[in-house]
């Protein structure tokens, strides 16, 4: 069920809007001014239902608790009245760069001028941050003027280093981490544009005027190193890791404004399942681990629960060994995917290489205890938000378990893809710049999962959808499942670790209970994408 109907004509005071998916939208306005006067107004008197509100160029995205809710909220927020606003002066900026990015000769060349024409430009006005998005500490900086307008990069980067300048459209930008991104790069600075430890964690905010200064050379200031933590005398020791493994928990929801995205598990069915067997409460951090090699050593006994990915599992000691025997027989003395484990102290848990799925969860009774952000453990890879990767070695203290919370009616996650998923997919909002070819062959051929995939995007392979409009697509707000297609053609999924804001158009979003089958698919595996 869509949060309103298809794109008709403009309504209330020039505002459309374009169903995101089933408990999102945008809302389209004529102007940059009207997108900052209907954002302050959401952001400082939320409507009942609002999960949360993200500012773009011409849009504002608005996330509901529900289906229902979405549907009331865009019926309301089509007739409010809002009067424009100019966005607070909160001070200016100055952004070193050094002037040297991979994309600065292309530029010059296609603005008809010299690097040093294109250097000149960018540094000889000034910049004011009109909103964040895409990541932690992102801000779209708007010019006087627009000599730099210009377009995305046909392909996007699968990763821009951290610190990079970029441009696309009328913008300017630094990215603050190491992050794809299709916007052209044309230098580089050691600006700290977030850091969750300052007041104010990010360095631009919407309103700052920013001013960018060529330099030779770039000086990285270097904090004092972090505070070592004792070791926990109870918990879990990282032996093994296996191609990845994260803390995670059911995400942050309600922060996108900030470029900070929901992320947390990518299964989150599984993830839920693996809290309920130990007795946790479902938003306990625990063990995401990508394609097995994951061995952990109980500190202190232990009750530990895997879900997910279908993994052989091991349970070693001094003395003994217990094995799954693998997935078309009986495991050995009650050593059960998705089954409480006792692990006394000094056991070791080994899992294997997965028979079907490729992320496996596992949980300790009383959770991982590790610092939050934001009010979650979970580690997002795209904004380097959270814990890091786990390391061999390391250990993971365990809060103290509390009274077990009895299982909750729908946690138990479908059936493990094998090979192949089918997901349902509501088009929109932006479907109609795509060809009815395009639309009717992104429903109707066999997507194959490319091997850069991971938590930020399933990148697609199979025959490119064509635009029945070219150009640019300002930037706007996304959700976990939109379905972005390249200028390229290629559609790329948006999963847990997305960013908020993307200048790509979605052709559809993906029902969010069909994502975590996706999760579950590894590289080479088959999409078909259906009507939900």
């Amino acid at each position: 069920m869509s949060p309103a109907p298809p794109p008709g004509p403009p309504s209330g005071a020039g505002r459309r809007i374009r169903p995101s998916g089933p408990t999102a939208f945008l809302v389209e306005l004529p102007s940059l001014e009207a997108v900052l006067a209907l954002h302050a107004e959401l952001d400082s008197d939320p409507l009942p239902g609002q999960l949360e509100v993200v500012a773009a160029a011409r849009t504002v995205m608005v996330r509901a608790a529900s289906t229902t809710a979405a549907e009331r909220l865009a019926a309301e927020i089509s007739r409010m009245a809002v009067s424009e606003r100019q966005p607070t002066d909160t001070g200016r900026v100055q952004i070193d760069v050094c002037y040297d990015g991979p994309d600065l000769d292309d530029l010059s060349e296609l603005l008809g001028g010299s690097r040093e024409a294109v250097i000149a430009a960018h540094c000889g006005q000034l910049w004011t941050a009109a909103f964040g998005g895409f990541a932690p500490g992102f801000s779209y900086c708007i010019a006087q003027h627009h000599s730099l307008d210009v377009p995305r990069r046909s392909t996007p980067r699968t990763a821009v280093p951290a610190g990079s300048v970029g441009l696309a459209g009328p913008f300017s930008a630094v990215y603050p981490r190491t992050s794809p991104g299709g916007w052209q790069l044309i230098g580089r600075t050691t600006a700290v544009l977030w850091d969750p430890d300052r007041r104010s964690p990010a360095l631009i905010t919407a309103g700052s005027t920013v001013c960018y200064r060529a330099v030779r050379e770039l000086v990285e200031v270097v904090g004092p190193p972090a505070p070592a933590q004792p070791a926990a005398a109870r918990g879990l020791q990282i032996l093994a890791t296996g191609p990845q493994c994260l803390v995670t928990d059911l995400g942050r929801p309600g922060h996108a404004d900030l470029g900070v995205a929901e992320s947390g598990a990518m299964d989150r069915g599984a993830a839920r399942l693996a809290n309920v067997l130990v007795g946790n409460p479902l938003t306990a951090p625990l063990i995401e681990n990508l394609a097995g090699g994951l061995q952990v050593r109980a500190l202190g006994d232990q009750m530990v629960a895997v879900t997910g990915a279908l993994v052989p599992l091991t349970r070693e000691s001094s003395d003994r060994t217990e094995a799954t025997n693998g997935p078309q027989q009986q495991p050995a003395r009650g050593l059960q995917h998705e089954t409480p484990i006792r692990l006394m102290d000094g056991e070791v848990l080994s899992l294997g290489a997965p028979a079907a799925g490729l992320r496996a969860y596992l949980a300790v009774r009383g959770g991982v205890d590790l610092p939050r952000v934001l009010g979650s453990a979970a580690t997002d890879v795209m904004s380097q938000i959270g814990p890091a990767p786990l390391q061999r070695g390391q250990i993971l203290p365990v809060a103290p378990s509390r009274r077990a919370v009895e299982p909750t009616p729908g946690t138990r996650p479908d059936p493990l893809p094998e090979g192949r998923a089918c997901a349902r997919v509501v088009l929109g909002p932006r479907d109609d710049w795509f060809t009815a070819e395009a639309v009717e062959s992104l429903l109707s051929q066999r997507w194959r999962v490319a091997e850069d995939s991971n938590r930020i995007g399933l990148r697609l392979e199979g025959r490119p959808l064509q635009r029945v409009r070219q150009g640019e697509l300002a930037s706007e707000g996304t959700v976990a499942g939109s379905i972005q297609v390249t200028t390229a053609g290629i559609p790329v999924i948006l999963m847990r670790d997305h960013p908020v804001t993307g200048g790509y158009p979605v052709i559809g979003v993906v029902l969010p209970a069909d994502l975590d089958a996706l999760a579950q698919l590894s590289p080479g595996a088959r999409i078909d994408l259906r009507l939900g």
